[in-house]
């Protein structure tokens, strides 16, 4: 069962895992915030469920990069 729930949702955990493990670290700082701690987990949850689902890169340089150079032309 362990392994099967590991396999599906392998990058979902470790995502939760290290936005605990920072937002721990940063209760540590400060309690009152909490919703930076939220934010953390959020955001690592998120990173492991597109991991999960072989969505590509989370950030798609590529095509920020040509859609960039083609709205700006620097030397018309």
């Amino acid at each position: 069962m362990w392994k099967q729930l590991w396999e599906s949702h392998g990058g979902r955990i470790i995502g939760i895992i290290a936005g605990c493990a920072l937002g721990i670290l940063y209760l540590i700082v400060g309690f009152w915030n909490m919703l930076f701690v939220a934010l953390l987990v959020f955001i690592g949850y998120t990173f492991g469920k597109h991991k999960d689902l072989n969505l590509g890169p989370v950030f798609p340089l590529q095509q920020i990069r040509m859609w960039l150079s083609e709205r700006w032309r620097w030397l018309k």
